[in-house]
């Protein structure tokens, strides 16, 4: 068998040996919680989230060791009573805010956020996404963690159900603890090597002004990890955490819904359709050739065999870092990379046409 059949397996063990470099470098919360000295506003955009805003809203009333919060909740034209259910679960203790309609060159998302920031009077702004349920130290823990930073992703565990999302949402953290070098990521001022997580975003209030807050991605629609670019734009830095233990999150309730929501947005991870064909075409050569190659057996079993050991071993350490099920759903990481690959496809087959909530995704109302 010629040597070349082992550069796969090769590749792989060098990024899963990243996988592992990073797990072991993620940061993470203290155990041991101190009251927070700053004031917090926590904020939650809501459009069309009657079904499961109360959970996320029970939570953020729960917070502890935060004295001076404040949450904020803008109700962004729902249909479906969602405003209701603030009013019935928040009471006196939430701000409500009715929000206006975004205007041209704005996006749905982004417009909701810079109209909660315009509300808010912390020295310190947390992001939350209605899919999202705080523990009650997980506020105070994480601007704790935000110390010496501008902006920070403490990333959830997030909660998968069905077999869809099993397979999908696992990628999320995979891809960042795989391929981003994240000590690097908070020292360098490259704006390009930046990640962040929309679910549960925790900023200073003076580095979110410095970068331009939400209007300086007004039409983005991965509009957080567009904002850590800015902020490491305007000199500030970035970082992401294990959230695992602070936060938990099911951002898509079945494979109808994922679909929806990735094909929306995921063309925006790559900058054009060569360079997504070319992430995917790798992709696809590291973690799904070789199984198939191992399958057809003779002199390519062991070579095959490696590479997808030690995929699975990349998956298990993920989960392992992020607080997400490691068996049996690793093993079906070449399945996982395949999926990946048809909703690149799609997301990029329904650019400028779809729709999220009502609303035109790409190119921003003009």
């Amino acid at each position: 068998m010629s040597p070349l059949a082992w550069l796969p397996a090769v590749a792989v063990a060098v990024l899963t040996g990243h996988t592992l470099v990073n797990a072991r470098r993620l940061r993470r919360p203290s155990p041991v919680v101190s009251p927070v000295d700053r004031r917090v506003s926590v904020l939650l955009p809501v459009r069309d989230e009657a079904h499961r805003v109360a959970a996320c809203l029970e939570s953020l009333l729960a917070l502890r060791h935060v004295p001076d919060l404040r949450v904020i909740v803008l109700d962004d034209g729902s249909s479906d009573g969602t405003a209701d259910v603030v009013r019935a679960v928040g009471g006196e203790r939430v701000t409500l805010v009715s929000g206006a309609a975004p205007p041209a060159g704005w996006l749905g998302k982004p417009y909701a956020c810079h109209q909660l920031a315009a509300h808010a009077d912390g020295d310190i702004l947390v992001f939350v996404d209605a899919d999202v349920v705080l523990r009650p130290d997980a506020v105070a823990a994480a601007v704790a963690l935000l110390d010496g930073f501008d902006l920070l992703s403490p990333y959830p565990r997030l909660l998968a159900v069905s077999p869809g999302e099993r397979l999908v949402q696992p990628l999320l953290a995979w891809s960042w603890l795989t391929f981003l070098p994240l000590r690097a990521m908070e020292r360098s001022r490259r704006p390009s090597l930046a990640a962040a997580g929309g679910q549960f975003l925790v900023l200073t209030r003076t580095g979110y002004d410095r970068a331009g807050g939400h209007a300086a991605v007004r039409g983005e629609v991965l509009e957080d990890i567009a904002l850590a670019r800015r902020v490491k734009q305007a000199g500030g830095r970035i970082a992401l955490a294990d959230g695992s233990s602070l936060a938990t999150c099911r951002m898509y309730g079945g494979w109808a819904d994922l679909s929806a929501g990735y094909r929306k947005s995921l063309w925006a991870a790559f900058g054009s359709p060569a360079g997504a064909f070319l992430v995917t075409t790798a992709l696809l050569l590291l973690y799904v050739v070789p199984i198939l190659l191992a399958v057809l057996g003779g002199s390519w079993l062991g070579a095959g065999a490696v590479a997808y050991g030690l995929g699975v071993l990349g998956r298990v350490v993920t989960a392992r870092a992020t607080g997400a099920r490691a068996w049996p759903d690793a093993l079906a990481h070449p399945a996982s990379i395949v999926l990946f690959g048809w909703l690149v496809a799609g997301s990029f087959a329904t650019r400028g046409t779809a729709r999220w909530k009502g609303r035109p995704v790409w190119p921003p109302s003009s």
